[in-house]
């Protein structure tokens, strides 16, 4: 088991956005989280990687508890909401700068990951330039550079035209392959449908599991 999160519940100014969650989640797979705006997935993906502590209740990756053992996933990578980078530097060096904080990986690592997702590492210019999709390519790229075992999407398909969603299914496809725990959310039912081993639902902060 990669992920356990046990009764966790987050209550902000009296406002209950996640209640009594609880699921375990296995290495090697794809787990899809589906609900409206607001119903809790980015807030429990943020509690996931540690961004957020939980009102109540303990997460568990592997055999770490957050907060107590560790304060953020040893090898986890995420893409919540809007990309965010540096805009007056290259996609390359953008990536460079963050795998620069573990020091893991070399140079080679991160044009591979940059080439995966369909983008050119030798494109010098600054990001401010990147079309939407563009950025969100990047954001998949820094997602994977680092082979993490855990790997966190959310909404990873927004701003992705019909060739580039079919190469990010394929990434997902291999990395799941290596053996990473993959959550993702998509409001399109056919990414969850083509990728996920489960779902769940999320609605006003209470999680169901949900048939596909």
């Amino acid at each position: 088991m990669s992920i356990e999160v046990s009764n966790v519940s987050k209550v902000i100014k009296g406002r209950t956005v996640l209640k009594d969650i609880n699921i375990h989640l296995e290495q090697g797979k794809v787990y899809g989280f589906v609900g409206h705006n607001g119903s809790g997935k980015s807030m429990l993906f943020r509690i996931i990687c540690g961004l957020v502590k939980p009102s109540i209740g303990t997460v568990k990756l592997f055999e770490d508890v957050l907060h107590k053992d560790i304060s953020f996933p040893k090898s986890a990578s995420v893409i919540l909401e809007k990309p965010g980078f540096l805009e007056h530097y290259s996609g390359f060096l953008n990536l460079k700068f963050l795998a620069a904080i573990r020091n893991q990986i070399n140079d080679d690592d991160i044009k591979a990951a940059i080439e995966r997702v369909g983008l050119d590492p030798t494109d010098h210019r600054p990001v401010k330039t990147y079309s939407l999709g563009m950025k969100q390519k990047l954001a998949i790229a820094q997602s994977i550079m680092e082979k993490p075992e855990i790997i966190l999407l959310d909404e990873p398909m927004n701003g992705l035209d019909e060739d580039s969603v079919q190469k990010v299914y394929e990434i997902i496809k291999d990395e799941k392959q290596r053996g990473a725990t993959i959550l993702l959310t998509s409001h399109n039912k056919i990414d969850i449908e083509s990728l996920c081993d489960q779902v769940y639902m999320l609605h006003n902060g209470l999680l169901t599991e949900k048939r596909i």
